[in-house]
């Protein structure tokens, strides 16, 4: 019976994930490239000076919101997971160092795609009963669209209820268990028979400070999220800019085959990977999948922000995927490229990858960081995922009523993640994840209209404040 439901999910997963979902999200992610001008280009300064420029301010969101800094982190909470680490690993592998070259184009129109998803998220939002913003694709497509679209709204939630438990929690905390095994065996701290032992107390301790996070409410979750997030992407940042540094004399080397393997793979893994459509199709799917650029779960958290303003909200999630894609996911790609780790191009590969180029520059030692920044990482998308799918049983059942209980199992999914095997939930959770996307990219390229609107009335005030200073 599992080996049934595999296939046919398998079969549904390779054409959800291949070319007819890439052809969808970078067609929309094109559309509002062009009908904004490319805003993400023109406003990228500006996106800089509004988002990193104000990271500081001290600032106190009023009930039932969060700060615009807390709602961004809680969104990168979601989206920088063990995805930026082991997705890329897999990424170069299989499609060769040419693929980060499309994962830059990929996160180049998803900067405008998840522009339009936050602007969107944040105009049609609504006060749930309990007081708090709530908003997100399936009350864009609600408050925006009509009755007639509702279904794609209902359909939407669904999925992503559906994904919740798969994708934002148990197969991220079976890499949390991975990443600790791996250290404390190194290190012979603990015998390959204490395992299963050390692996659900792992799983308790998760379940525990998830809960603990989650059931506080907004206020608890933008409070971590704006604590966790700087910290775990600065000291990755900070110790993958070390191995380039480290490694400079190959960097040029590196760069030509990123640029040039982006069209001639096979110059560049000895033959192993000659597909210019692999390396493409591996770069664009590695860079939407990393920043959810086109999936509109990250807009569900700027939803909770505390401002008046949609489209200044909007240019953070340009920011956002700049920071997942472009910084996060290229410096793993650095990492693995510029410290001469050995790449078995055409193959299957994942975190232990990156993890061979920290320890390839740094020593055995760096196991030890590698575990510290998995753990980080995931437990950060447990919380970003853990709200996504309040907000989903919020919308489906009419009812914030049915959150707590929600999330009381939520958090014991954790156990579950630290203890069995994961290969066909993982499946079932990244084919639901893809299915999220189509109600998304059909109100997108339906309500394009009105985030043009929106962005022309926004920087024309904008415009307007300089020409009277």
């Amino acid at each position: 019976m599992l080996e049934i439901i595999a296939a046919v999910n398998k079969a549904v997963n390779d054409f959800i994930w291949g070319v007819p979902a890439m052809v969808c999200i970078i067609g929309v992610g094109l559309l509002l490239s062009f009908r904004t001008r490319f805003l993400q280009i023109r406003k990228f300064p500006y996106a800089m000076r509004t988002t990193a420029g104000r990271m500081f301010r001290k600032k106190d969101a009023s009930d039932g919101s969060m700060t615009p800094f807390q709602a961004v982190c809680t969104a990168l909470a979601g989206t920088v997971g063990t995805g930026n680490i082991a997705g890329v690993a897999g990424a170069i592998a299989i499609g060769g160092p040419g693929a980060v070259f499309w994962m830059w184009c990929s996160a180049l129109l998803g900067m405008c795609t998840k522009f339009a998803e936050v602007t969107l998220a944040v105009h049609f939002r609504e006060r749930s009963k309990t007081g708090e913003w709530v908003g997100g694709p399936m009350y864009y497509i609600k408050n925006g669209l009509g009755r007639h679209w509702q279904f794609l709204a209902v359909l939407y939630s669904l999925f992503g209820a559906l994904t919740v438990f798969g994708t934002g929690n148990a197969t991220q905390v079976n890499t949390i268990v991975t990443a600790i095994d791996t250290a404390l065996t190194q290190y012979n701290v603990i015998g390959t028979d204490h395992i299963p032992t050390v692996n659900l107390v792992i799983g308790i301790l998760c379940a525990m400070l998830v809960a603990m996070v989650l059931l506080g409410g907004i206020k608890r979750i933008g409070s971590v999220s704006e604590k966790l997030v700087p910290f775990m992407a600065l000291l990755y940042v900070l110790l993958g800019l070390g191995v380039v540094v480290l490694n400079i004399t190959r960097l040029p080397e590196v760069l030509a085959s990123i640029v040039v393997g982006a069209f001639n793979p096979k110059a560049f893994t000895g033959g192993a990977i000659g597909s210019l459509f692999i390396s493409m199709q591996r770069g664009v799917s590695r860079g939407i999948f990393s920043n959810e650029a086109g999936l509109g779960t990250g807009s569900i958290a700027h939803a909770c922000a505390d401002t008046k303003k949609p489209v200044k909200q909007g240019v953070f999630g340009i920011f956002e995927v700049f920071v997942d894609t472009i910084v996060i996911c290229t410096l793993t790609a650095l990492v693995i490229l510029c410290s001469g780790t050995a790449v078995n191009y055409g193959t299957m590969a994942g975190a232990d990858l990156t993890i061979s180029g920290f320890t390839t520059t740094y020593g055995s030692w760096a196991s030890i960081f590698s575990a510290v920044a998995l753990c980080c990482f995931a437990f950060s998308t447990i919380i970003g995922w853990g709200l996504y799918g309040s907000r989903f049983v919020e919308f489906l059942f009419r009812t914030s009523k049915a959150v707590r209980p929600f999330l009381v199992i939520y958090s014991f999914v954790a156990i579950l993640g630290a203890t069995v095997n994961l290969d066909l939930l993982w499946n079932i959770a990244d084919t639901f994840n893809g299915l999220m996307s189509i109600p998304n990219l059909i109100a997108l390229l339906l309500l394009s209209g009105t985030v043009v609107k929106l962005t022309k009335e926004f920087f024309a005030k904008e415009d307007g404040r300089k020409l009277k200073k």
